[in-house]
């Protein structure tokens, strides 16, 4: 098979061909909060074409969380994150163009409330 005779660097060459990635990785991420006493702890992981937003529940009971994410020129997004007590949870966003700034809102409150 013509496959297993090219050089690992030219199949890689031609799976980046295939698949493009927006291949960014220096931006700025601002994150504001609404946490409503709540115990939650923010961390975002910046990655080369997605934003990883871990949210750590400390509290005693299960939270809802609406994690908010805004990266001109590309579309808002927003994700619903439920988090059992102790546990922890992520929600993302993949860049689908290049951005430079990240505003990431985050509001918790706890699940039924």
């Amino acid at each position: 098979m013509m496959w297993r005779r090219l050089p690992a660097a030219a199949v890689l060459c031609v799976a980046c061909a295939a698949f493009p990635v927006l291949a960014q990785v220096n931006y700025t991420v601002n994150v504001s909060s609404e946490l409503n006493g709540l115990d939650i702890k923010i961390e975002p992981v910046s990655n080369a074409g997605l934003l990883v937003v871990n949210l750590t529940n400390d509290t005693d009971g299960k939270v809802k969380c609406i994690v908010a994410f805004q990266a001109d020129p590309q579309v808002p997004d927003r994700s619903f994150v439920f988090i059992e007590p102790g546990k922890r949870s992520s929600a993302t966003l993949r860049a689908t163009q290049r951005w430079y700034e990240v505003d990431v809102e985050v509001s918790c409150r706890p699940e039924g409330g």
